[in-house]
């Protein structure tokens, strides 16, 4: 049975698509599921920004095929690990939490890096390419964490 680990930002486009494919090229596909979801609707069905698509590709990952989903309340059944990008989205899908073993699953990613400091990734949308280069640093270190620890 593979493990299964949710990236969660807030439109699904920028943050946690780059979260997914950079997991995802650290650890073994018949062991483990990963994949992607933002709290909003804002983009559902929707390719990653193309800002994230060519961070992804500048380090060989192919991010292209990711389509954007919507947080749901039975992702907490499906997933074993749930990585909120930030602070207002760890809020977010804490208060979707039916019970203590739904909280659990939630954490921080940028916590499995940086434990107990509540660092945020920043949302790079409204910025330049740089963000998206920042973001992508401190993912590939939180992921290169989660990878070890699984």
């Amino acid at each position: 049975m593979k493990i299964k680990i949710l990236m969660v930002c807030l439109g699904n486009i920028c943050r946690s698509p780059l979260a997914e494919g950079i997991l995802k090229s650290k650890l073994d596909p018949n062991k483990f599921q990963i994949d992607s979801c933002g709290t909003s609707n804002y983009h559902i069905g929707k390719k990653p920004d193309v800002r994230s698509i060519e961070i992804a590709k500048k380090y060989g990952i192919d991010i292209t095929n990711q389509k954007a989903a919507q947080f749901k309340i039975s992702d907490f059944d499906t997933y074993d690990f749930i990585y909120p990008m930030d602070d207002s989205n760890y809020n977010t899908i804490l208060k979707l939490a039916r019970n203590k073993k739904d909280t659990e699953k939630v954490k921080l990613i940028l916590d499995e890096a940086y434990p107990n400091q509540k660092l945020d990734v920043p949302d790079p949308y409204y910025g330049g390419e740089q963000g998206f280069e920042d973001v992508y640093q401190m993912l590939d270190k939180a992921c290169s964490a989660i990878s070890i620890k699984l």
